[in-house]
C-alpha cells in the first residue's frame, strides 16, 4: 500500500525520507520533489525496478531514464566525461535544472533503456531529493506522470496519475511551473540542446557560446 508523507512537517519529512530510502533499496518506486517537476524514481542499478518505472509511466525503452545524483563528486562515478565543457556546465548550473547527456562509465552494469552507452545525469536543487539521493546513491528518475499527460507539480498530482504503482510519495511545496529540466548532449563536437526547459539557450551560451540549438521536431 502506498504511503504519502508531507515533507513540510519535520517529523513526517524524517520518516518519509527513511521510508523512501528503504523502498528504493527494496527495488520499489518512489516519488520525490525536485526543483523542476516531481520525479518518479528507483534504484538505477535494478533492471527490474527500471522496468517497473517504465511500465508505471506507460513508456518504452526507446526513451532512456535519466539519472539523478546527490553530489557533484558522484558524476565521476557515472560519466566517462568530466572535464572541459561538462565541467563548465556543471559549475554554472548544478545543482539545478540542467540534465547533461554524456558517455557513461563503461564499467557500469545498469539498464536504463536504449541509451547507446550514454547517460543523462542531473543534480537537482531540492533538499528533500538531495537527502534521499545521498542515502541511495544514483537513482533512475523520470517525471512523475503517465506518458502523454502533464508533469506532476505536487505529490497529489503524481498520486492521481501513478496510484499504487508507487510505494512512497514525498510531498512538499508545489513547483512553480511545469517546466522540465533542459537537456544538453555533450557527447559530440559541440554541446547540443535536446530539450529546452528550466535553463534557457541564452544562459547556456553565456557559459558555452558554441552550444547548438535544439532541432525542430519533424
Amino acid at each position: 500500500m502506498s504511503r504519502t508523507y508531507d515533507c513540510n512537517d519535520p517529523v513526517q519529512r524524517t520518516r518519509g525520507i527513511a521510508s523512501a530510502v528503504r523502498a528504493v533499496r527494496q527495488g520499489k518506486l518512489v516519488v520525490v520533489p525536485t526543483d523542476t517537476v516531481y520525479g518518479l524514481g528507483c534504484d538505477a542499478f535494478s533492471a527490474e525496478a527500471v522496468t517497473a518505472l517504465l511500465a508505471a509511466k506507460g513508456r518504452g525503452r526507446d526513451l532512456p531514464v535519466p539519472v539523478l545524483v546527490g553530489s557533484l563528486s558522484t558524476l565521476t562515478g557515472v560519466s566517462a566525461q568530466t572535464g572541459g565543457v561538462i565541467a563548465e556546465l556543471v559549475e554554472a548550473f548544478w545543482p539545478g535544472g540542467l540534465t547533461i547527456v554524456c558517455r557513461q562509465q563503461p564499467s557500469l552494469r545498469w539498464d536504463l533503456g536504449d541509451a547507446g552507452g550514454t547517460v543523462a545525469v542531473r543534480m537537482p536543487l531540492h533538499p528533500v531529493a538531495i537527502e534521499v539521493l545521498r542515502e541511495t546513491g544514483p537513482m533512475a528518475v523520470s517525471s512523475a506522470n503517465r506518458s502523454g499527460r502533464p508533469a506532476a507539480r505536487s505529490g497529489e498530482q503524481a498520486r492521481d496519475q501513478l496510484g499504487e504503482a508507487v510505494a512512497v510519495y514525498l510531498d512538499s511545496y508545489p513547483t512553480d511551473d511545469d517546466a522540465p529540466s533542459t537537456i544538453v548532449d555533450v557527447t559530440g563536437p559541440v554541446p547540443r540542446v535536446l530539450r529546452e526547459g528550466a535553463v534557457s539557450l541564452e544562459l547556456l551560451r553565456e557559459v558555452v557560446p558554441e552550444t547548438a540549438q535544439a532541432m525542430p521536431s519533424p
